[in-house]
C-alpha cells in the first residue's frame, strides 16, 4: 500500500462512515500529508504498513521545532486516528502511536466581546448598500444564534422556520439541530432576504442558498473571517476578533444572564456538556458575584 492509495481510502473513509465534514477532512488529510512527505524525504518513503513508532517518534520530534503544542497535539491526533484505520482494515496488526504522547495543553479559555462591545461592532455596520445590509446579516445570525462559520455558509432559505422562531442548522457529522432566533436576528435576516437576496441571480446549484456573494455563490469562509475581521477594525475594537467570537460571546452572554448550561450545548450543538463546560470559567467576576448575592452564609 502506497501512501497516495491509503490517503485516499482513509479521507473516504472519514467522508462516508464518519460523516465528517469537508473541512475536517481536509485537515486530516493535511496532517497526513505531513508525515508521508516527512517519510520521503527522511525515511525513503516506507509505506504506511512499514511505518515503525521509531519512524513516528522522529516526525513527532521535527514537529516541536516548527509548531505550536496545540497544532502538535491535532497531527499526533490525526495519525492516532489514521493508524487505528489500518488496524480496524487489518492492513496492520498494531498502532504505532500508542505510546507516543501529545504535548501537555492547559485549557484555553474562548476569546469574547463584552455586551457593549457586540453592539458598537454591529452598529458600525453601513447598511446603505447591499453588501452592507447582508453583512449585518450575516454578524447578527453569528452572535444570534451562537453557528458555526460552516453551519452559516451553509443556511437555506427552506432552513428558516421563522414562524416558529427556529434555524435548522446542518452542524458536525451532517447532524441537523434547530436553534432558537430571536426577533432581532429574524429582522435583519428579513430585511436582508427580502431586499437584496431576492434582487441576486443565484448560479445553478446555489438557488437555496441564503447567504451570497456578488457573483451568486456561496460565501467562502475565507470571506466570513475577512468581514468580521474588517468590521472589528472599523468598531475600533483592539481585541483579535473572529466568527468564533461571536459563538463564545453567545454562550457566555446567555450564561451570564441566567440561561441553563445544558440549553446551551443543545444550542450550541455540542456533544459533550464537557466542552460547554469551558464557558463556566470565562466570566470569574461573574460567578464571583452570584456567590456573594446568592450564599446563604454571604447574606
Amino acid at each position: 500500500m502506497n501512501w497516495k492509495h491509503a490517503l485516499s481510502d482513509y479521507t473516504h473513509y472519514l467522508r462516508l462512515e464518519r460523516g465528517l465534514s469537508d473541512n475536517s477532512v481536509q485537515n486530516y488529510g493535511r496532517d497526513l500529508a505531513k508525515l508521508a512527505a516527512f517519510l520521503g524525504e527522511e525515511r525513503k518513503g516506507i509505506a504506511p504498513e512499514k511505518t515503525a513508532r521509531e519512524d513516528l517518534e522522529a516526525f513527532v520530534h521535527s514537529l516541536a521545532t516548527t509548531l505550536h503544542p496545540r497544532s502538535q497535539a491535532r497531527i499526533i491526533s490525526s495519525l492516532r486516528g489514521f493508524f487505528a484505520y489500518l488496524q480496524l482494515e487489518d492492513y496492520r496488526e498494531d498502532n504505532p502511536m500508542e505510546l507516543i504522547e501529545a504535548p501537555k495543553l492547559g485549557r484555553k479559555l474562548p476569546d469574547t466581546l463584552s455586551e457593549n462591545e457586540v453592539i458598537t461592532l454591529l452598529s458600525s455596520v453601513d447598511r446603505s448598500t447591499a453588501e452592507g445590509e447582508r453583512n449585518r446579516a450575516i454578524l447578527e445570525t453569528l452572535y444570534g444564534c451562537g453557528l458555526r462559520v460552516s453551519e452559516l455558509l451553509d443556511l437555506r432559505l427552506s432552513d428558516l422556520y421563522f414562524d416558529e422562531g427556529f434555524l435548522k442548522v446542518l452542524g458536525k457529522g451532517s447532524k441537523e439541530r434547530f436553534v432558537p432566533v430571536g426577533p432581532v436576528t429574524q429582522k435583519y435576516i428579513t430585511l436582508y432576504r427580502d431586499q437584496v437576496r431576492t434582487a441576486q441571480n443565484p448560479e445553478k446549484g446555489f438557488e437555496d442558498t441564503l447567504f451570497l456573494n456578488r457573483n451568486g455563490r456561496r460565501l467562502s469562509r475565507a470571506m466570513i473571517f475577512t468581514i468580521v475581521k474588517r468590521q472589528a477594525e472599523k468598531a475600533g475594537i483592539r481585541k483579535t476578533v473572529s466568527p468564533h467570537t461571536f459563538r463564545h460571546s453567545f454562550a457566555s452572554h446567555l450564561l451570564e444572564n441566567g440561561a441553563d448550561i445544558r440549553a446551551i450545548q443543545q444550542m450550541l450543538g455540542h456533544e459533550s456538556i464537557t466542552t460547554t463546560e469551558v464557558y463556566m470559567h470565562v466570566d470569574r467576576q461573574h460567578l464571583s458575584k452570584i456567590v456573594n448575592t446568592y450564599h446563604p452564609r454571604n447574606s
